[in-house]
């Protein structure tokens, strides 16, 4: 699902990695992936080109994945991203 999605992402104009990966955290572990991007010589961005672009597809993903939460990792920082509709719903 991961890799159709980012699939249909990239028919803009992008280049992504995708690896899966456990996370573990205080409380649990579950399995998920790391969207990385890249910045593709055939398709040149600046680097606020590529935060914006990492912020559309993690919000993107968060929906069509139904996931509450997920975080943008950058060179410089952490974004931590909530989906408002799915913060108070049980699972």
């Amino acid at each position: 699902m991961i890799k159709h999605f980012c699939q249909h992402h990239c028919a803009e104009g992008a280049c992504v990695t995708v690896t899966p990966t456990e996370y573990v955290y205080t409380g649990g572990r579950e399995a998920g992936a790391i969207i990385g991007l890249i910045n593709y010589p055939r398709f040149p961005k600046t680097s606020a080109d590529i935060d914006s672009e990492a912020e559309k597809l993690a919000k993107d993903l968060m929906h069509a994945l139904v996931q509450r939460s997920c975080t943008i990792v950058t060179p410089e920082s952490s974004f931590f991203l909530q989906n408002p509709q799915l913060i108070n719903v049980g699972r």
